[in-house]
This record gives C-alpha cells, sequence and structure tokens, in this order.
C-alpha cells in the first residue's frame, strides 16, 4: 500500500499544474524517492520484526467530519479566490504522501498502521493556513512529515495515558512560522494572501460560523471558540473605544483567526476536556492572538503568525489548564454554584449562547459588512491626529491597494517617502511609485516623475474607487459610477458627497 501512494505521488507529477514548474518536479520526485528508500530499509532490516497485523481499520468522527467542514471551506473560499482550485493538484500530492509517510512511520514503530481519515485533517489544516510557493514547494512535504512525527515523538503522560501534545498540524505550523520569522523568508509563502484572501467569499463570517456549529454539537467545542471569540471581540471594542482606531485593522477579529478558533485550536485530543479548562483554554488563545498580533507588528513582521504561534504554547499549558480547572472544581464556591446538567444539555445550552452572541456581533456590522477600519479617509484623519499606529495601517492599505493597481494609492505612497513626514524618507522608492502610479495612467503620478519636489496630489478616480472600496472583497468591477460615487461618499470621501448633490435633479 505504501508503494501504491509513493507510485500514485509520482504520477501527479506529470499532470501540468506540476510539469510547468521545474522545481514542482523534483520536489515530487524528491519526496517520492525518499519514501522508497524507507520503505527499501522497512523492507530489508524490519521484515522478520515485522509480524501479524499491519493494518486496522478505523474510522474516527472527528477525522471525517472535521475533514468534511475544511474541504467545505476549501471548495467556498476557492469559488472566489482561483488558486485555491488551481492548488487543488498540489493538495492532493499532499494526501497521498502524508498517507505512505504515515503507514512507513506507524511499521517503522513496530505497530500495524490505524487506516482511516486522519491524515485528511493534519495535511486540509496545515493547507488552511500556509502554503509553500511552487520555487519552495518541497518544504510543504517537510512541513506535512513533521507534523506526523510531532504527533509520534513528542509525548507525555496525560490521564493515565501517553499521548501527543501537540495539535500535529499546528505543531508543524507553529515550527515553521518560527524559522519563517527567524530568516525573514515570510516571502517563500502564500501566507499574506491565505490570510486575506479569505475575506473574498461574501459573508465568510456567517459561513464559518454554520460550518462551526456542526463541530460545537458533534465535539462539544463551543466553550472554547467562544470563549476566544467573547475576549478578541472584548479587546477590540475597548481599543477602539480608548485608542479612537480599531485593534486589527479592519475587523473585530480577522477572519483567519475566526477560522482558526474554529478549525485549529478546537482538536479535542490537545486541548482539555473539561467545560472550566476548555473555557480557560479559549481565553488564553484569544489573550494569546492579542500579543501576538501586537509583538509581531512592532517587530514588523507579519501578523498573520500570530494564529499560527498561539495554538502550540497552548498545548503545552494543558496539563496546567486541567490542574487549575481541576482546583475550581473542587472549590466549595463551585460546588455550591454549580449546576447539575448533562454534557448534552449543557452544550446546547453553550451553543445558544454562542448563537446569541454571534448575532449580536451581526447586528451591530461586527462581522460580515463594513467596517470601519475598510475607509481611508478615516485612517488619513487619524494619522493627522496622531492616533496610534494610524499612519502605520494608512500606508499598509496604501501598499496593498497600490499593488492591486490603484494608481491613487501608488502616487499617494510616493508622496509620502518623498515627504518622509510619516515613513522613512526615501526618494528612490518615491520616484518607484510615481512612476507606477504614471503607468497606471493617473495624472499626478506623471508629473511628480517630472518634478518629484512638487508633490502633485489629485482625488481618486472611479477606477480607483473600484479598489479602495472593496472592504475586504473583491474589486467593484460591477459598480457603475453612480454606485461607486454612493459608496464613496458612505466611507467619507467628501467631494463624492459632493458630486452625488450636484448630480441630483
Amino acid at each position: 500500500m505504501p508503494l501504491a501512494f509513493t507510485a500514485l505521488l509520482v504520477l501527479v507529477s506529470f499532470v501540468d499544474r506540476v510539469q510547468e514548474h521545474s522545481v514542482l518536479v523534483w520536489s515530487f520526485w524528491g519526496s517520492a524517492a525518499a519514501l522508497l528508500a524507507w520503505q527499501g530499509w522497512i523492507f530489508v532490516r524490519m521484515k522478520d520484526v515485522l509480524d501479524g497485523q499491519a493494518f486496522a481499520v478505523v474510522l474516527r468522527p472527528q477525522h471525517y467530519l472535521q475533514a468534511t467542514l475544511q474541504i467545505a471551506v476549501f471548495v467556498y473560499w476557492g469559488w472566489y479566490w482561483r488558486p485555491v482550485y488551481d492548488y487543488a493538484w498540489l493538495l492532493a500530492a499532499q494526501f497521498v504522501f502524508a498517507y505512505s509517510f504515515s503507514i512507513l512511520l506507524a511499521w517503522a514503530r513496530h505497530r500495524p498502521y490505524i487506516l482511516g481519515f486522519g491524515p485528511f485533517p493534519i495535511v486540509l489544516s496545515t493547507n488552511l493556513f500556509l502554503w509553500f510557493r511552487d520555487d519552495w514547494f518541497y518544504l510543504q512535504f517537510l512541513m506535512i512529515a513533521i507534523g506526523f512525527l510531532g504527533k509520534e515523538f513528542v509525548r507525555w503522560n496525560r490521564e493515565g495515558r501517553r499521548v501527543h501534545i501537540f495539535n500535529p498540524s499546528a505543531f508543524s505550523l507553529g515550527l515553521f512560522s518560527v524559522i519563517l520569522i527567524a530568516m525573514n523568508a515570510s516571502d517563500l509563502t502564500w501566507g499574506l494572501e491565505i490570510a486575506t484572501t479569505l475575506t473574498l467569499a461574501p459573508r465568510i463570517y456567517m459561513f464559518l460560523f454554520l460550518i462551526g456549529l456542526i463541530a460545537m454539537y458533534s465535539f462539544s467545542i463551543t466553550l472554547v471558540a467562544g470563549s476566544a471569540a467573547v475576549v478578541l471581540f472584548a479587546w477590540s471594542w475597548l481599543y477602539t473605544t480608548m485608542i479612537g482606531v480599531p485593534f486589527f485593522v479592519d475587523s473585530e477579529i480577522p477572519t483567519a483567526v475566526f477560522l482558526g478558533l474554529h478549525l485549529l485550536v478546537t482538536d479535542p485530543s490537545t486541548s482539555p476536556r473539561t467545560p472550566i479548562g476548555k473555557t480557560i483554554f479559549g481565553i488564553l488563545y484569544g489573550v494569546g492572538v492579542i500579543v501576538l498580533f501586537w509583538g509581531l507588528e512592532v517587530i514588523g513582521v507579519p501578523t498573520f503568525y500570530d494564529k499560527l504561534l498561539a495554538v502550540p504554547l497552548l498545548n503545552l499549558s494543558v496539563q496546567w489548564i486541567d490542574h487549575l480547572a481541576h482546583s475550581i472544581r473542587s472549590s466549595s464556591t463551585w460546588q455550591r454554584i454549580k449546576l447539575d446538567w448533562t454534557p448534552a444539555t449543557a452544550n446546547l445550552l453553550h451553543m445558544s449562547a454562542w448563537i446569541t452572541f454571534f448575532a449580536l456581533m451581526t447586528v451591530t456590522g461586527r462581522t460580515d459588512g463594513r467596517h470601519t477600519g475598510d475607509s481611508v479617509p478615516f485612517w488619513q484623519e487619524a494619522c493627522e491626529e496622531g492616533r496610534r499606529n494610524a499612519c502605520d495601517r494608512l500606508t499598509q492599505l496604501q501598499y496593498a491597494y497600490c499593488a492591486d493597481n490603484s494608481g491613487w494609492a501608488c502616487n499617494e505612497l510616493g508622496r509620502h517617502l518623498q515627504e518622509g513626514r510619516i515613513v522613512d524618507h526615501d526618494p528612490d522608492l518615491a520616484m518607484g511609485y510615481f512612476a507606477r502610479a504614471c503607468e497606471l495612467r493617473f495624472q499626478p503620478g506623471c508629473l511628480n516623475v517630472l518634478e518629484p519636489e512638487r508633490r502633485v496630489t489629485a482625488r481618486p478616480r472611479p477606477i480607483d474607487f473600484r479598489v479602495l472600496l472593496r472592504e475586504g472583497g473583491a474589486s467593484l468591477a460591477d459598480f457603475s459610477e453612480q454606485e461607486l460615487y454612493e459608496r464613496a461618499c458612505e466611507h467619507g470621501w467628501e467631494f463624492a458627497c459632493e458630486a452625488m448633490v450636484s448630480r441630483s435633479p
């Protein structure tokens, strides 16, 4: 069977998606060669040791149900961001590799392989948060292998059993995140694009909420996801109230974090099992994401690592959380206030509370829909007023919009770099952005190329608004000019409001 999986990996290397890139081809063939060498070693050195049953078929609901939910995310997200569908062959190859690798690992450990859907959630969870680019795709196979090795070898005694410490996908994601940060090599991955393109799917929060309910009902993980969401939402509200700008730029809870608290942090095997422990675990996840987001932003590292680094740290704290939960449950105060509900009844009540909380977030505009941080004029005003991080957030948005071919955003970046007031003075880089604005037929950019000291600026054009007003979704290619000005007015562009008044009969 592992030989068949390895042969299938070689066959997949001949599809067009792989053949168009030589590094991909060699990544597949190199991985297949390593698997073949391992199989040969097992056949020669261990065939006398391996006797009895080679496989045990066990179909665990937490594997196939979680895999179904994760595939649903890929299908929905990929419909609106096509690189997901283009990635399908590479994802399939990882499944093939994972089965062959995990079978050989079990046999090398002198035990039968548990045949089921176990590799699916590991591969899917990993790929929901991090892909390596084609030039470095062999590291994707290594990341999958590290996940299985961590599950096999990094273990401790818990509740009288020898079990793995880390969520396998979170272990490899966390380890590779640390390495990428240390080497300043985030650009080797699609991590930033993955974290930001989930919002291209309309009503993505509602979609994740609905599939999350299935996991909550099946595995009683409501307290983990719900308590994390409450912490994140409460902090976002408090920060905005005190500082005047959103903490997470354009959302109360980033979409990728919302995905993580449903399908990454909630692994029942590596999280607490008691209601108190689950609540503490979820609270710590929320706090961990907040602290890591702030810390990564301070040191200038992409903030999408926040949700990836938080989970392994939480896995390490599970025994401490279990001990704390036991102490709370044993206290006289808890004995007086506890309610004797059955686990099923308690979970339904927890789900009801979560549904109510999410409904409150939705009706107050804190999930899908327009967010304060979507407005460029808001960040311009906040920057002028000197609010915390506002100028950094403004330039982050303008970098993103310039990359999406907004001539206005490129010209504004060039102006900031030429002035040196809110970013470091860099005339050469400024000239590059002015030239890019000119290429995009934004006339002030051309004038600034000729005379950069003039720092000519102008209002965004309708073609710029198709990018500037997208509110985290796709560009507004189908919007009429009137609709663009209406939305621009809602975003705080005063000249758009004036233009609408002048056009009205």
